[in-house]
């Protein structure tokens, strides 16, 4: 009995789980920009320069990339963003 099928499928799995992920951010007339910015420091943990920049990038271009990283991180991004109805995405 071979345990190659095994050995191939649980590579596989690992390479899934380890795949960097991305949180997109889509741009909302509902939302004012201190509102947007509050909420990306909240997620993202960062300083105020940096969720101010991406909340302009997200004005002008309909969206961005809020954060790239492991799956389970990018979940809990997306969540701290959607408490307030922003509407977000992850890609993989």
């Amino acid at each position: 009995m071979s345990t190659q099928p095994l050995e191939i499928e649980q590579q596989q799995e690992e390479v899934e789980t380890h795949e960097p992920a991305k949180v997109i951010l889509f741009n909302d007339e509902v939302h004012t920009f201190e509102e947007v910015i509050t909420q990306i420091i909240k997620a993202i943990r960062c300083a105020r320069e940096k969720a101010e920049a991406l909340t302009w990038e997200v004005h002008h271009t309909g969206r961005t990339i809020v954060y790239a990283g492991e799956m389970l991180r990018c979940v809990e991004v997306s969540g701290v963003l959607e408490e307030i109805q922003l509407m977000t995405q992850i890609e993989v």
